[in-house]
């Protein structure tokens, strides 16, 4: 389901239902940009109930839709040299700064219009029982726009950073010069190693032997590991990165046989796989935190 984890916690049990979270999010449902809007944010349902929280055993999706208008400015700066040549014809001397903004401006209005849009849809995994909320996000800049839209929507969002004893960094070098993974995971073929100094070079390896004598040579002249590919429970394999974001997830054929291939309902089935990988993925992240020294938990 999801493709990449920024990873988030809440209280464990957050005791909030859909049916409270759904009237907080309602506001904040998806418009289309106007004309003269290049952006637009809002939540979507994520099924066909309407629903904009869906909720399955406890477990809450929901969806942001981002509608952006495609105007590149070398078009607009195109068009506006053009306006600028006719004014400059016009009036006998070339415009100011404040006549060429204005002039942008107006060309903007104009070409918005007729500008084509694009659509992208992020999921979010909200699990109460457990305290995790994860963003499906290749990046934390990505996710901050998610959770702008939750603080504003939620009144106290008790919402903070993941923090770990280790850092993931520290940690994946450590497993990598003592050929050790921690217990429940095995390393994959791919990492990258960078230097600490002040040059970064950085070392790649992809579907490539992570050799221990290698790894340890690396590590010995200065690099850090930065991502590592992993596996955990021989069901999913992702790749960890040194800002603890999980990108690259894939289900394994274990996981994939212990999904619902003969449920005929669409829904049924989307519900019965929604359940059983937050099941497990719940397992992953207090495994990961296990394997990192445990939480660092927010001061009184």
């Amino acid at each position: 389901m999801f493709r990449n984890a920024q990873i988030y916690r809440l209280p464990s049990p957050w005791a909030v239902t859909h049916q409270e979270l759904e009237p907080h999010l309602s506001p904040q449902s998806f418009t289309a940009p106007s004309s003269i809007e290049l952006k637009a944010q809002g939540w979507v349902a994520p099924r066909d109930s309407g629903m904009l929280v869906h909720a399955v055993n406890r477990q809450f999706l929901l969806q942001l839709t981002t509608e952006k208008k495609l105007l590149p400015s070398s078009v607009i700066n195109q068009v506006t040299k053009v306006r600028a040549a006719e004014l400059e014809e016009q009036q006998g001397f070339p415009p100011g700064r404040k006549q060429t903004k204005e002039l942008k401006d107006q060309v903007t209005d104009e070409l918005l219009p007729r500008a084509f849009s694009t659509q992208s849809r992020t999921w979010v995994w909200i699990d109460p029982v457990n305290g995790w909320l994860v963003v499906d996000a290749g990046t934390p800049g990505k996710a901050e726009e998610v959770l702008k839209l939750l603080f504003k929507a939620i009144p106290k969002f008790p919402l903070e950073t993941l923090r770990t004893v280790m850092s993931p960094g520290a940690a994946m070098t450590d497993w990598l010069a003592s050929d050790e993974a921690p217990a429940g995971f095995t390393v994959d073929q791919d990492t990258e190693l960078r230097s600490t100094g002040e040059g970064k070079a950085t070392v790649r390896y992809v579907r490539h032997a992570l050799e221990a004598d290698d790894m340890r040579q690396r590590i010995e002249s200065g690099k850090q590991c930065t991502r590592l590919a992993l596996t955990w429970a021989d069901k999913i394999s992702f790749t960890l990165t040194e800002n603890l974001s999980i990108k690259k997830i894939t289900l394994l054929d274990v996981f994939k046989e212990e999904s619902m291939p003969t449920v005929r309902d669409e829904n049924e089935r989307f519900d019965g796989n929604f359940t059983l990988f937050t099941g497990e993925f719940a397992k992953l992240l207090a495994s990961l935190v296990d394997a990192l020294g445990g939480r660092i938990k927010k001061a009184a």
